[in-house]
């Protein structure tokens, strides 16, 4: 029972994050989402902050996976930035913020430890679609233009504002796929 709480929790507590934000959910939101009472919710996590960790890692792992999926389902740069496009996109279906983006966009007020792990979360992007994008500068796949790193940084920027924009409005104004192969050829 408690591994099923615990994971309710940090599902819950997700979702809270990726539509209120981190400074606007709490524990009180949470005993009516998971429908328990507050004193068991600190039984599994004692603080804020300790919830908040364990639904950042928990993402990242997921993220991680996805990563290791496109890479092995996907043997070109283009279907790999494609298969991340996809990705990214089907993350944030339903009205979510991508989580990270979400709390970069509180950073000044959250706890040292969810600032830590948000800088990791965006360095693991970045490094991982700059390796993407470097490999397919050494295959001749694309042109160097400016920079993988550069790129890598464009890409997810580009999808990040995005999906701030489509909530704030609420429009779902998809980015095309072709977005990719933009950033690709880009000089």
């Amino acid at each position: 029972m408690a591994i099923g709480t615990r994971d309710a929790l940090v599902r819950a507590a997700e979702n809270l994050m990726r539509t209120k934000g981190y400074a606007a959910f709490s524990y009180a939101d949470l005993t009516e989402t998971v429908g328990i009472k507050k004193t068991s919710i600190h039984y599994h996590f004692p603080t804020k902050e300790e919830l908040g960790i364990a639904i950042v890692e928990e993402y990242i792992a997921r993220v991680l996976n996805t990563f290791e999926g496109i890479e092995r389902d996907h043997q070109d740069v283009a279907a790999r930035l494609g298969a991340f496009f996809v990705a990214f996109h089907a993350g944030n279906e339903g009205g979510l913020l991508p989580l990270c983006g979400a709390l970069a966009a509180e950073m000044a007020a959250l706890p040292s430890g969810l600032q830590k792990l948000t800088h990791r979360f965006f360095d693991i992007q970045l490094n991982w679609l700059t390796t993407i994008l470097e490999t397919g500068v050494a295959s001749g796949e694309m042109p160097r233009g400016r920079g993988a790193r550069q790129k890598a940084f464009l890409l997810l920027s580009v999808l990040e504002g995005a999906s701030f924009i489509n909530w704030a409005t609420r429009e779902d104004e998809a980015l095309n796929q072709n977005i990719v192969q933009l950033i690709i050829e880009e000089a």
